[in-house]
């Protein structure tokens, strides 16, 4: 199955494909998670992709469309992928769509996980980053262990202002594309994404399997 998960940043995407990765035992796609290694690691996408990350701002579409492409064709993606926070534009969803179709595959479904704004900069202003490992923790729902907790730090893109700013950037890039893929005949799957993580999981795994 090849699924997409939308939704706006700190919806819960990236929790809710982890989990459904491990339930279906297909690999997750997450450019931002490309994208941060890259940073960590001071490549030269890492450099062209961090301005725009601090600034909450998306990654130009000329940057992430290879890495995309590569991950595709790797072994553990043969038979479907979970895409998080890919597409995020009309142009990528356009780059997707003609790549699975060369590999004689398409979007099976969509998944949109709805969240309130002010939900979301309550959840992102509470994340915490271990800058040596990458792992993120929360403050209130997953706090860092004790030895570690001096170091981590809150990132740019998790700061209210920015935080509101991707908001912005999202309505204006990414949620059109839930209708995109409705006139596309991809069904597309609403999820109130506020409620707890299982719940959210259950309700996913149900509508997937009918």
């Amino acid at each position: 199955m090849d699924l997409i998960l939308l939704g706006a940043p700190g919806a819960g995407k990236g929790t809710q494909g982890a989990l459904l990765s491990e339930k279906l035992g297909t690999p997750k796609i997450a450019t931002g998670d490309m994208l941060r290694d890259a940073v960590r690691a001071g490549t030269e996408l890492g450099r062209q992709a961090k301005g725009y990350m601090d600034a909450g701002e998306l990654v130009p579409d000329a940057v992430i469309l290879g890495m995309v492409r590569e991950r595709l064709a790797q072994p553990d993606a043969a038979n479907g992928a979970i895409f998080d926070g890919y597409p995020r534009n009309a142009a990528q969803a356009a780059s997707l769509d003609e790549m699975l179709a060369g590999i004689g595959r398409r979007i099976d479904a969509v998944v949109y996980l709805e969240v309130d704004d002010d939900d979301i900069v309550r959840r992102m202003g509470g994340r915490r980053t271990d800058p040596e490992t990458g792992l993120v923790y929360h403050v209130e729902h997953n706090p860092p262990p004790a030895e570690i907790a001096p170091r981590c730090v809150i990132r740019p893109d998790d700061v209210e202002e920015t935080v509101r700013n991707r908001l912005d950037v999202y309505r204006r890039s990414t949620a059109p594309l839930v209708e995109h893929y409705r006139q596309a005949g991809v069904p597309v799957h609403t999820v109130d994404g506020g409620r707890p993580i299982e719940a959210v999981q259950g309700e996913i795994l149900g509508l997937l399997e009918r």
